[in-house]
């Protein structure tokens, strides 16, 4: 009876699997079953968390500043009434040094001392106090900052080789992957907190190289500068920012950026950026269909600076750049961040878009300035915060403009004369002072007069209206 029951079983058992074989066809995935999906999600972070925590560090800063108030601090009148109310009734009190101690994270990126942490962390402070993981503190130096990417190498001088995190790849990581975050919160020292990679890539307006991952795992004030680990132990990013209105909204630098810089904050000090002498916008879909170019990245050329890099290496005013050195540029935020990676000295080869062809280009990378150094010349053409250009009839055609009386504005600097006065790019302008301009050439003479005056009146098309704008520098 046993032995006819254990048939009947194998019997069915074996149609059941060969009706299966039949229906599923060839090579087409199964199913994962569940025993298959584990270790999706970690099971513990504990064994990450005790191997990498050595290399954290917690740092402590004090700043000094001086202000009025009595032998026990600054006064409560300072916070609640300002200074002004304070220096009215308190004037005679004299003014005094005061301690401000703030707290961040960091990490040891060699056994030697090397450690990176936030520009913000350490930046106009008189000493860097830094706590290892056993306990011992050292007194850190500023070795190199680069405030634009809030990125700063510090160092001590241990008394036995350190502990070390190791460096991974950020380029490589995807959106929903585990992470932890590892830090000093609110001074709560060697805390660990753990979440996904919510996005890559995020622009949140701290500045012009915005890069950000964001991340829903825990951070707090405290937390800036420390690592973020991926579940192989390896930092993929430093922890920076948070939304102060938001709940699991965390950004972080991607490491790839800060290791990019790490040559020249330890030889230099600061960051030497790479420079190649254009102005760019991005393509709109009536520029694309005008100029019958049918891809959705790259970027379009709206100003070529003479003698500068992509001058000399034959780049036109109409270009599309689409990629560098093999790299597709999507947009023109992505060509900054490009650029700003090439070393001075480097070839760069410039793949672009031109009159319905590809083209390549190979430029010479310059160093790039900051704009309160190039802002006021000749060469860079802005005068007042504008950035001119000469309209040629190429541009003219392109932009839908009747004739080329006049030269466009290509860019306005923030917080400018220009600026404030709702100058915008695609502006016209005609005259400078009441002379008519119709060269690049005699505007930067009239607009080089002005600046010496330092007030100017132009006369502005845009669209089909002119008007007169008033600029002055007092």
């Amino acid at each position: 009876m046993f032995l006819m029951a254990f048939l009947v079983a194998f019997f069915i058992v074996s149609l059941v699997e060969v009706l299966r074989s039949s229906f599923l066809p060839s090579g087409a995935p199964e199913i994962p079953a569940a025993a298959a999906l584990e270790g999706t999600t970690p099971g513990s972070f504990s064994d990450l968390a005790e191997r990498v925590k050595p290399a954290v560090v917690n740092i402590s800063t004090t700043k000094t500043y001086k202000g009025k108030g009595n032998s026990f601090g600054r006064s409560p009148f300072n916070n609640y009434f300002g200074d002004d109310f304070f220096n009215r009734f308190f004037g005679d009190v004299p003014q005094r040094d005061f301690k401000q101690r703030s707290l961040g994270s960091g990490f040891i990126i060699s056994n030697d001392g090397y450690i990176f942490t936030n520009n913000h962390v350490v930046e106009n402070t008189d000493k860097i106090l830094v706590k290892i993981s056993d306990g011992k503190e050292y007194e850190a130096k500023i070795i190199g900052t680069d405030p634009k990417t809030d990125i700063a190498l510090i160092k001590i001088k241990p008394d036995n080789g350190l502990p070390t995190v190791e460096l991974g790849d950020s380029d490589a990581l995807r959106v929903g992957e585990w992470v932890i975050a590892i830090g000093n919160p609110f001074g709560l020292e060697q805390t660990v907190t753990a979440g996904i990679v919510s996005a890559k890539g995020r622009v949140i307006g701290a500045g012009t190289y915005d890069n950000f991952i964001q991340t829903d795992a825990s951070i707090n004030p405290g937390n800036s500068g420390g690592p973020l680990f991926n579940m192989q132990g390896k930092v993929i990013g430093i922890n920076t920012a948070i939304v102060a209105q938001g709940q699991g909204i965390g950004f972080a630098i991607p490491i790839n950026m800060a290791n990019s810089i790490l040559a020249d904050l330890k030889t230099k000090g600061k960051v030497t950026r790479g420079w190649l002498g254009i102005s760019i916008q991005e393509v709109s879909d009536d520029l694309a269909k005008s100029m019958n170019y049918k891809n959705r990245h790259g970027v379009l050329v709206s100003e070529v600076i003479k003698d500068d890099p992509a001058d000399r290496a034959g780049v036109k005013i109409g270009d599309i750049i689409m990629e560098i050195n093999g790299k597709v540029i999507k947009d023109t935020h992505d060509l900054l961040l490009t650029t700003a990676t090439l070393h001075v000295g480097e070839k760069a080869n410039l793949k672009v878009w031109r009159d319905g062809k590809e083209m390549t280009f190979q430029a010479i990378v310059a160093e790039r300035k900051d704009k309160p150094e190039i802002a006021l010349t000749k060469k860079s053409g802005a005068y007042f915060g504008i950035n001119a250009q000469e309209i040629t009839k190429d541009l003219a055609k392109q932009l839908g403009i009747s004739n080329t009386a006049g030269v466009i504005v290509t860019d306005v600097e923030e917080g400018s004369p220009a600026d404030n006065v709702g100058i915008q790019p695609r502006d016209i302008i005609l005259q400078v002072n009441k002379v008519k301009v119709s060269s690049l050439k005699q505007y930067s003479a009239e607009m080089s007069k002005a600046f010496e005056k330092k007030n100017v009146i132009l006369l502005v098309k845009r669209g089909n209206s002119n008007f007169f704008v008033g600029l002055n520098l007092q």
